[in-house]
């Protein structure tokens, strides 16, 4: 066995064990872990809240892992809890799921692809946590967020058109689920995070979903730049396409976490609150 497969077998066998040995340890103040029943299965995640979400609406961010990946690792690689520490922010546990481009034997953690898959236990694990927020915290209902990467973006594109009335904006990463969804997509701002040389979800699907996208969100203005790396698309409907296109792999940049949670609050603030209307005098 060479020195680069003799790595691998001893990162997949450690790997369980990092996992377990985080998902046993403290967590740090405003952490807190979730246990939900679903149709008879645990399912498991942690999510961090800040103080004023049990007295003021609170917005929600969720955030999917990739296939293989873990909640914690995801938790620590976007980091909204940093980049957004006024939004409760969720990391979800996926279950041992057969991959579409790899682990087709289903070994791995990960997401549902297509509406109907495993009997739709990660839509349903969704529906159950965010019921457990709302009973629980000021859910901000108008201000829900979801992001993720690869198979976790894939399950982002899945939940904007499983639930298009939750979300107020999607920013999947490495995906390309948007143009192959069964159920169509309805107009949402949205950031896509791709990579020039991803040798897995290769570029030119990518560019066919972000394509998908401009159309669906009626962006029929040429972009303009955004922040490094990033083309705004605006829409007159209000719902803008910002395409994040970096020279990497199929790596989660590093640089995308600031750049997601400052999308997001853009959204959360251009949404207009149901104000009663002023009596006449």
């Amino acid at each position: 066995m060479n020195i680069h497969l003799r790595i691998a077998a001893l990162v997949a066998l450690l790997l369980p064990l990092c996992v377990r040995a985080q998902e046993g340890r403290e967590l740090p103040p405003g952490f807190h872990r979730l246990s939900l029943t679903v149709e008879g299965v645990q399912r498991t995640g942690f999510y961090y809240a800040p103080e004023k979400a049990k007295t003021a609406p609170t917005p929600v961010v969720f955030v999917f892992h990739g296939h293989g990946g873990s909640a914690f690792a995801a938790g620590r690689s976007f980091a909204m809890h940093r980049h957004w520490p006024e939004a409760i922010s969720v990391c979800l546990q996926g279950l041992n799921t057969p991959g579409r481009l790899t682990d087709p034997e289903g070994k791995k953690s990960g997401w549902q692809g297509r509406v109907g898959d495993q009997g739709d236990r990660d839509l349903k694990f969704f529906d159950a946590t965010l019921a457990h927020l709302k009973a629980g915290y000021q859910v901000d209902a108008k201000r829900i967020f979801s992001t993720g990467h690869s198979n976790g973006g894939g399950f982002t594109y899945l939940l904007w058109a499983a639930r298009p009335q939750v979300f107020a904006a999607m920013a999947p990463s490495a995906a390309a689920a948007a143009r192959k969804q069964e159920v169509p997509l309805t107009p949402k701002p949205a950031m896509h995070i791709a990579g020039t040389q991803d040798p897995l979800v290769k570029y030119a699907w990518q560019q066919m979903a972000m394509e998908t996208v401009k159309k669906v969100n009626g962006c029929v203005t040429e972009g303009k730049p955004w922040a490094t790396d990033c083309t705004i698309y605006p829409s007159p409907t209000g719902t803008p396409f910002i395409a994040f296109i970096h020279q990497g792999t199929h790596k989660f940049p590093d640089e995308a976490p600031p750049l997601i949670a400052r999308f997001f609050k853009e959204q959360a603030a251009a949404i207009k609150e149901d104000k009663p209307a002023t009596p006449a005098p």
